[in-house]
């Protein structure tokens, strides 16, 4: 049974070991969901369970291989605003050339609405003429 516990003890020691170098290695800005000092105050308070904790949800996430064979890294790359479209149509709220063509027609609609309110009011002044010349 002492053979057990103290297998069970040098475990938890290899792992609060292991998270702890595992942890102050990273760096700081792919630490995930806590700050670098919050972990390494979960992995010494609560062994074995901080750091299962830490290699569950808090190390950088792992490069994943995509179908075409290169490495992709979650959170690596180009800023959202800034990322190559390859072969992908903008959003028309993203497209620089529907955002300049939406501004001309405004005032495209801006016109006709003048012009509309011009016929009516020639209408109802029409309308009224007649009115008048009635009574």
């Amino acid at each position: 049974m002492f053979r057990l516990y103290s297998l069970f003890v040098l475990l938890d020691i290899v792992l609060l070991v292991v998270a702890l170098i595992d942890c102050l290695s990273a760096d700081e800005h792919a630490i995930r969901a806590l700050p670098r000092v919050v972990w390494v105050f979960l992995i010494l308070l609560f062994s074995p369970i901080g750091a299962i904790a830490w290699f569950v949800a808090g190390r950088p996430p792992r490069a994943v291989r995509m179908s075409n064979g290169e490495r992709w890294r979650p959170g690596s790359g180009f800023p959202e605003d800034e990322r190559p479209r390859r072969g992908q149509s903008l959003a028309p709220d993203d497209d620089p050339e529907f955002l300049r063509n939406l501004a001309g027609s405004l005032k495209d609609d801006e016109a006709m609405m003048k012009k509309w309110e011009a016929d009516l009011k020639r209408r109802e002044d029409e309308l009224r003429k007649r009115q008048a010349s009635d009574d």
